[in-house]
């Protein structure tokens, strides 16, 4: 889930340097207080106007690694358990089993009932989840301070107790989850091949690398539960593992939790640290993926070091200069030419070795041919040699991660994952941050040389993504063909056959541990203050972190759109992010960069936001950005036709994936073509052929008002100087205010439908179950029938997951759910499940809809659902976004902070009989209609005697 490619890999791989140095011990450091068998090995202190993460190591007797970073800003306990086990430590022919393991982690142990890990986690108010990649797996929850000490006991007996539970009718769930999963991401999803394909041509067949994380449905296939046991017991043990508490705690209560649950849990096999195998080529290898793609898509990667080396930051920085922002190499001359839509390029870096890898997709208007834009690329790179790199490119990109890692310190979870992820893979908690000293001190010609060592004359995959049938776009006739993957012809390693590990306690594990009182959430204190023509300012003070995030709201946003100009505010707002009339687009963008600050203009249902994200102390410049951006914008010819092209593209994108479709069946069917709500945020491909710059200009000059504008500023910023820095926001407020057009007439609702959207060879089908409901608000109906669906589909532990993903193996997630804006809204039961399983998947939703209905909840759900979301308050006004989206709810709605003491009290006060009450009224069964998005021709054949009227709805838009 990469928002942005470059900016993901300089923040997770470029901070990533070889620096060691964690710090010493003080002498004075009393440990005669802690529990026997556990010793502190390293701490680092808070220092003044240093961004290193105060922490304290211990280590267990048993190899465990315990860090601690108190942080008692807010009420909450984020605990993370990394284990040095990801994809890497697989053998070949066995891929996908750290993935698979995470899965089977979830699924109780000894003491923790079938399903109850996830149960207890929400019951408690609190989130989890859990990731697997290459060199690590992790799992984590956030909760309420008081429920410290059961998370340890789960934790504790997932991994001291975990094959006590396994059995195999469990292993072919989470096989059959798994499959479902690989379905969704990575076969039924357009490129989602890409990684795959580029992994076996880049590395050896028995590099761990060749392989992704979720591994090949095959070898998943061969396998069976004492494999998995036995993966287990190699590489789960504690002497594996790294504990990370953060947030408001009791150091003395911890240590002595982590001593009584963990302690005793024996050793796993010893664990050397990896060595690094990067790799080379002997020459190009070109390789081809026809797929269900609407255009073509370049990818290179050359492979380059490895974590750590000291020629890692280098590639970073030539990376960026090559095609990390608007005024890089490859930008220029690619998208601002108009020959793509989109490029970049980013070093990526893992344990065992690094890639550097560039990718780009033509703009249809100068044709659809990769190899032109692999010539392009050639010539860039060449280029960027030459010239050199600017001296300026070193400080943008240093601002570039100074502040993305100020941003991500924001949360205690973002912390505590940069400790635990630089203990596991560089044995240093701090290893991430320290990374940021080599940018201080790296000249730009050192960026070049690396070029010169690792990419100059060498070797590299280059990959043609095409459609289906037009191989003549691709970049060069494929001249690699990855070694067969016949594993049972090939001579494996007998595997070590180890034995269970059997812990002994002193205490009865089977008691879960009890749980203070809740702690007290202390809603945020507020500041407001009215600016000309009723603009309102929300704001709070925020200093954990020296940044500052401003929210602007001007009414308008999609709601205002005629038919004839649907996507206007979309494409408006894209325009917003461009050029000046002032500084070029490109100009713009080095400026932020240099300042580390961010600007976004996006539309919304009812309005454009703009948001602003910057460091304190630039504060004053980024204002000043703004103050142009929002005043003069340039609205370029060049800039119009990019944008244009750009959104072409991403919607015919979006038409080859299935999750899209099945929502846009779903706005057509309930809300009609003649309402916005109807269409795509950025309107049809025949509404964005016919949009024009002066379509542009109007909207802007009629709905980028300020008057009755909603501001929220949270930050380390006080009222008073906030408030004379927004002063010059006050020129574009201008009455009367944006008024809202009367809606279109919804279209008549037809129930007991099932719609097809043909999507031939699809290997999954989406399908939906939906009717007409309320629309939203934060106290009534709206509200409280979300808390009657909670354990319908609200969560994992809800009858419908646990039916068509935990008991069937149908799916690897279905949910429920009412949906609304201000004005409308509907019921949605939804899940993507497999192809052949479709119609008994529509059956057993339309089943578990009927009795929730008709038999109501039992005492244990309505507990379970007050208990899971009274107590989800304390992670709720954590960060800066989220204070940020609650104070912009506040001013938009028009509430009083009081209504979370209001939803409060209705959640406790709700009982059976108004839970089947709601049901009875919003889950009707003659209200439903089912949406299904896959092969026709499968599906028809499973649906035929649901009793069902049977239309095929086309979607198509050309």
């Amino acid at each position: 889930m990469r928002v942005n490619a470059f900016y993901s890999a300089v923040v997770l791989s470029s901070a990533i340097m070889l620096l060691s140095g964690c710090s010493l011990l003080d002498k004075d450091t009393d440990v005669a207080a802690l529990p026997a068998g556990i010793t502190l090995v390293d701490k680092q202190d808070k220092t003044p106007g240093s961004l290193l993460i105060p922490y304290e190591k211990y280590l267990l007797s048993n190899g465990l690694t315990v860090i601690l970073h108190e942080d008692n800003s807010d009420p909450l306990t984020y605990i993370d358990m990394t284990y040095h086990v990801g994809s890497a430590r697989e053998e070949l022919g066995k891929s996908g089993f750290a993935h698979f393991f995470e899965h089977m982690m979830f699924q109780g142990s000894k003491n923790v009932g079938d399903q109850q890990h996830f149960k207890i986690v929400n019951e408690a108010g609190g989130s989890m989840n859990g990731s697997t990649n290459q060199d690590r797996t992790n799992y984590y929850q956030t909760v309420p301070a008081n429920q410290l000490e059961k998370m340890l006991w789960l934790e504790a007996d997932r991994m001291g107790f975990l094959l006590d539970a396994v059995d195999q009718r469990k292993f072919e769930i989470q096989r059959a989850t798994v499959k479902n999963e690989r379905s969704q991401r990575v076969d039924n999803r357009p490129y989602g091949l890409l990684g795959e394909r580029v992994g076996e041509a880049l590395y050896p067949r028995d590099h761990p690398y060749s392989w992704q994380p979720i591994g090949y449905v095959e070898d998943l296939d061969r396998v069976d539960v004492n494999d998995l046991k036995q993966f287990f017991l190699r590489w789960y043990g504690p002497n594996n593992a790294t504990l990370t508490v953060a947030g408001k705690f009791d150091k003395t209560d911890t240590l002595a939790w982590v001593n009584k649950y963990f302690a005793s849990i024996p050793k796993g096999p010893e664990v050397k640290d990896v060595v690094p195998v990067p790799v080379s080529l002997d020459r190009d290898r070109y390789i081809t993926l026809e797929d269900n793609v609407p255009q073509p898509m370049l990818y290179i990667s050359y492979p380059t070091v490895y974590m750590g080396h000291e020629d890692e930051a280098p590639l970073d920085l030539f990376a960026y200069a090559l095609g990390g922002g608007k005024n890089s190499v490859l930008y220029k001359a690619l998208v601002e030419t108009g020959y793509a839509t989109s490029v970049a390029a980013y070093h990526s870096c893992s344990e065992l070795s690094c890639t550097f890898d560039i990718y780009t997709q033509p703009n249809p208007a100068k044709g659809m041919a990769l190899a032109p834009l692999l010539d392009k690329i050639n010539a860039s790179i060449k280029m960027l040699a030459e010239q050199g790199i600017a001296d300026s490119e070193v400080t943008r990109l240093r601002s570039i991660i100074e502040s993305s890692t100020i941003f991500g310190m924001q949360s205690v979870a973002g912390k505590a994952k940069e400790l635990a992820l630089g203990e596991t893979l560089m044995n240093d908690p701090n290893y991430l941050t320290k990374g940021l000293s080599v940018f201080k001190h790296m000249r730009a010609e050192e960026g070049v040389a690396g070029y010169q060592k690792y990419l100059e004359n060498k070797p590299k995959v280059i990959m043609s993504v095409v459609p289906k049938g037009q191989l003549q776009y691709i970049a060069h006739e494929p001249t690699f063909t990855p070694a067969p993957r016949n594993i049972d012809k090939l001579t494996l390693p007998s595997a070590e056959i180890l034995a269970e590990r059997i812990t002994q306690d002193n205490f009865d594990r089977s008691v879960m541990p009890k749980v203070g009182s809740n702690p007290q959430q202390t809603l945020p204190t507020l500041w407001r203050q009215s600016l000309a023509n009723d603009i309102q300012v929300l704001g709070t003070v925020y200093d954990e972190t020296p940044t500052v995030s401003i929210q602007i709201n001007l009414k308008g946003g999609r709601r205002v759109e005629s038919l004839d100009k649907l996507g206007i505010a979309k494409l408006t707002a894209a325009m917003m992010n461009q050029s000046t009339a002032l500084h070029s687009s490109a100009e713009l963008n080095d400026q932020l960069q240099s300042l580390g600050s961010s600007i976004n203009f996006s539309a919304g249902l009812y309005g454009t936001t703009i948001s602003v994200n910057s460091l304190s102390k630039n504060l004053p410049a980024t204002l000043a950005i703004l103050e142009e951006k929002l005043f003069n914008p340039g609205f370029i010819d060049a800039d119009f036709t990019r944008i244009k092209a750009q959104s072409r593209q991403a919607s015919l994108q979006n038409q080859q994936r299935v999750g899209w479709l099945g929502q846009l069946a779903t706005q057509r069917i309930l809300y009609g073509e003649e309402r916005v709500t109807g269409n795509p945020s950025s309107g049809t491909l025949k509404n964005q052929a016919t949009l024009t710059p002066d379509d542009v200009l109007a909207y802007y000059q009629q709905y980028y008002n300020l008057a009755a504008a909603k501001i929220v500023v949270v930050g380390d910023v006080s009222e008073v100087a906030i408030t004379k820095l927004l002063g010059f926001l006050q020129q574009g407020a201008r009455l009367p205010a944006v008024t809202y057009p009367a809606l279109a007439k919804a279209p008549l609702w037809q129930p007991n439908t099932l719609y097809i959207v043909d999507k031939p060879d699809a290997v999954q089908s989406v399908i939906k179950v939906v009717s007409p409901a309320i629309s939203y608000d934060v106290t009534g109906d709206f509200f409280k029938a979300n808390l009657m669906n909670f354990n319908l589909g609200g969560n994992f532990n809800s009858r419908l997951n646990q039916n068509l993903r935990e008991d069937k193996g149908y799916t690897y997630g279905a949910s429920t759910g009412f949906y609304a804006d201000r004005e409308f809204g509907y019921f949605s039961a939804s899940a993507d499940v497999r192809a052949e399983v479709t119609g008994d998947a529509i059956k057993e939703t339309l089943i578990e809809l009927k009795n929730y209905t008709e038999h109501g909840i039992t005492d244990s759900e309505l507990a379970y659902m007050k208990s899971a979301i009274s107590q989800q308050e304390a992670l709720s006004y954590e960060t800066p976004a989220q204070k940020s989206n609650f104070l912009m709810q506040l001013l938009l709605l028009d509430l009083s902070p009081d209504f979370v003491e209001q939803q409060a009290a209705i959640i406790q006060a709700m009982d059976k009989s108004e839970i089947q009450a709601l049901a009875k009224t919003y889950l009707s069964s003659d209200k439903f209609s089912v949406i299904v998005v896959g092969d026709r021709q499968l599906i028809e054949k499973q649906v035929q005697d649901f009793g069902l009227n049977i239309q095929i709805f086309d979607l198509l838009d050309k």
